[in-house]
């Protein structure tokens, strides 16, 4: 970094540089140094005359700390610094897990008060300059390490401290012990590893397919999030690396993504489907789907004989909810027999020659048959809200899916769904129409020949149903469908809330004896909430309740005094987005016992004495105008708790 000062041909509006002051540590561990940096302003010429500048002025102080290994950069405009304030913030430090990557993390503010008139234009070329300089940041650094190699430097020996006197060595602490770096679990590998570890190559070659060091490094952080935010309830590193792979590998977006995935499999129950989902008999008899061996890079192959269904018949006689349930138990048998197949293979299964996918299965959709009924309005709108699901929450476990006998009709479905399907996902479909899929190019490059069913003309004998027309005299009546649909409401475990500004969400809970136990489990899906427990012996607001638990808005009057018309039985705890609580408490007394989630309210910190710029700083450091949130709360005897 220091080989660009005093001024860097690979950055030409770099104009200059001059060293302001310089200090070092006692020990010589760490040295500052402050630069004035003269920067040409690549603005229109028009621009350059009105504000009378060819070039302008950046104070820049670096900070190196050879022993915690790390520099950091800020950056400040001086010149023009009454009108536009320019703020910019650089950091390298050592990977915590492995010592041979260097991580890099860069912000910048641009705040501009009055420019002439120009405001607008001067943040447009702002912002290009800004964003040119970012990508040209990795390039010079590339090649100043290939100049240093080339002239024979390709190692820096690590910092040590000055030796001390040996009178003096008696009372100092040792150095700090190194730690040899943890490796991921071998044998038990399908197991998350706890302890910060860096992934093991064998583990990786074996589970997880073809990782960059970037890509590893985003595991790696994904995974600490998880074990400090959900409490020791993390998936698999397949599982998380899937999520990477849908959001390519940008961070923020992948964690947004798996947190809410993450909460609809819980209040959803998804990780017992495969044991509690029985599909009715109706299902099993006219749902033309089933799985058939494997494909040739052998993934599971699920046969879905599409045009041979009556989709809107099907809806009819089961309901919309037992259908998607039926294909959410699809994909989790999918990602179980994906596992097998990798354990018997001791590989991921191959997504192409070059990429290694873990968990990813085939689907050959055959679509003789498929016409107009198939168009039935609600029929569509229920398959987009599955292809919704699933991509939301099994991204990257289709490999491929072969399309074939697609009829003329078929360009008016791919129409109406193609627009709700990830581009990723789209890549991995082949259409074959009419006989298209036989013979070189066909199902051949894919399948096995004794694979092929016999229905396509191969040799397997497919055992998958055939579907056709469900009976009428087997549709739900409209009574029995409202009722299938308030047994679905009724049988949801947990319950979603939103907690507004100054209005809380309450639970309130009737104890009639103490000694019981009230039990809670709850996620926060966005912002931050305050968690706190109340007893109260008072009456609440009148309100159409269920026996037991009353679920409301706000449900402790306003006009209550804490201490003397109500207690506080736990202590108030803060809740960050993402973030998965549990937690009991021991009633003492009987009465009414109050859960309350409310919005957290801005850090002290931000505090200002400016009037009005309290509000603004407020909403600066707010969730925005409401926190959601995902939680159950059970009352237990005491005997039963223990």
């Amino acid at each position: 970094y220091e080989k660009r000062f005093p001024t860097c041909p690979q950055i030409p509006v770099f104009l200059g540089s001059e060293v302001l002051g310089e200090s070092r540590s006692a020990d010589g561990a760490v040295h500052v140094v402050e630069r004035s940096c003269r920067l040409r302003v690549d603005a229109p010429r028009l621009l350059r005359k009105i504000a009378g500048v060819e070039h302008v002025v950046f104070v820049q102080r670096n900070v190196l700390n050879w022993r915690e290994r790390t520099l950091l950069i800020e950056a400040h405009n001086e010149t023009f610094a009454s009108r536009v304030v320019v703020e910019e913030n650089c950091s390298y430090w050592v990977h915590p897990e492995n010592e041979d990557w260097t991580c890099f993390e860069q912000s910048a503010s641009l705040d501009i008060r009055s420019f002439f008139g120009f405001e607008n234009t001067l943040e447009k070329i702002a912002m290009k300059q800004y964003t040119a300089n970012v990508k040209r940041g990795k390039e010079v650094i590339e090649h100043y390490l290939n100049e240093l190699i080339s002239q024979g430097t390709s190692h820096i020996p690590r910092w040590t401290p000055a030796p001390v006197r040996e009178e003096d060595a008696r009372s100092q602490p040792g150095p700090p012990q190194v730690l040899g770096t943890l490796r991921a679990p071998g044998p038990a590998a399908e197991a998350v590893g706890t302890d910060g570890d860096k992934l093991d190559a064998d583990y990786i070659e074996r589970c997880l397919g073809q990782l960059t060091p970037m890509q590893e490094s985003c595991l790696i952080q994904l995974r600490h999030w998880l074990q400090e935010t959900h409490r020791g309830k993390i998936p698999k590193d397949e599982h998380i690396l899937r999520f990477l792979r849908a959001r390519d590998f940008h961070l923020d977006k992948a964690r947004e993504m798996l947190c809410q995935s993450l909460s609809w499999r819980k209040q959803h129950q998804v990780d017992v489907l495969l044991q509690t989902w029985r599909p009715p008999a109706l299902l099993e008899e006219f749902y033309a789907g089933g799985w058939h061996y494997q494909d040739i890079d052998g993934r599971p192959l699920y046969i879905l004989r599409l045009g041979q269904m009556d989709t809107k018949g099907l809806m009819k006689a089961v309901g919309e909810e037992a259908l998607l349930q039926h294909v959410l138990s699809v994909n989790e048998e999918g990602q179980k027999r994906c596992e097998g197949n990798t354990k018997q293979f001791g590989r991921p299964i191959r997504q192409d020659p070059g990429r290694r996918l873990p968990r990813s299965w085939t689907c050959l959709l055959d679509l003789e048959g498929l016409n107009m009924r198939h168009l039935w309005r609600p029929g569509v709108k229920a398959l987009l809200r599955m292809i919704e699901v699933v991509e939301d929450n099994y991204p990257e476990t289709l490999g491929r899916l072969l399309i074939v006998r697609a009829p003329r009709v078929f360009p008016v479905l791919w129409t109406l769904i193609s627009p709700f399907i990830n581009e990723n996902t789209r890549q991995k479909f082949l259409i074959y129409s009419g006989s298209n899929y036989q013979g070189p190019g066909g199902l051949v490059d894919y399948l096995d020949k004794e694979v092929i069913p016999d229905f396509l003309g191969g040799e397997s004998v497919c055992n998958v149903p055939e579907g056709g027309l469900v009976p009428k005299s087997l549709y739900l009546t409209e009574e029995e469908q409202e009722q299938a649909d308030q047994l679905r409401q009724w049988s949801e475990t947990y319950h979603s809330a939103s907690v507004l500004r100054g209005a809380p969400h309450e639970v309130a809970l009737e104890i009639l004896e103490g000694e019981s136990v009230i039990t809670w489990d709850f996620d926060i899906l966005r912002g931050d909430v305050v968690f706190s427990l109340y007893h109260t012996k008072q009456a609440l607001k009148p309100g159409p309740w269920e026996p037991g638990a009353r679920p409301s808005r706000q449900l402790m009057d306003k006009g209550w005094v804490l201490g003397t018309d109500y207690s506080r039985v736990e202590a108030p705890l803060v809740c960050r987005e993402g973030e998965s609580i549990q937690g009991s408490h021991v009633t003492r007394w009987p009465g009414v016992y109050l859960l309350q989630w409310q919005m957290h309210s801005a850090p002290s910190s931000v505090a200002c004495s400016l009037p009005g710029v309290d509000d603004v700083l407020t909403a600066l450091h707010s969730p925005g105008p409401k926190c959601r949130l995902l939680y159950y709360c059970e009352v237990l005897a005491s005997q039963d708790f223990r």
